[in-house]
């Protein structure tokens, strides 16, 4: 479902459609409703490209403990 700002509401507000697209991923990815990957994508960045505007803005990445157990038995399994 797309969503409509008028164009003298985005002209008064200084930003372009590409500033509040990355606005609105970030927000979605920092309230944990998207994954890195779908908010590059809403952001219509790649991945690496949107973990450096999070890095620019300090924002840090979603990543659990439980991400890093995942992560360490994935290594482990390599080895095997």
């Amino acid at each position: 479902m797309p969503i409509v700002i008028p164009d003298e509401i985005l002209e008064g507000s200084g930003l372009t459609v590409e500033d509040i697209r990355l606005d609105v991923a970030i927000s979605l990815y920092q309230r944990e409703k998207v994954s890195l990957g779908k908010a590059a994508e809403i952001a219509g960045m790649n991945r690496w490209e949107f973990q450096k505007e999070l890095a620019e803005r300090k924002i840090p990445l979603n990543y659990s403990i439980s991400d890093l157990e995942k992560d360490f038995q994935t290594i482990l399994n390599m080895g095997k």
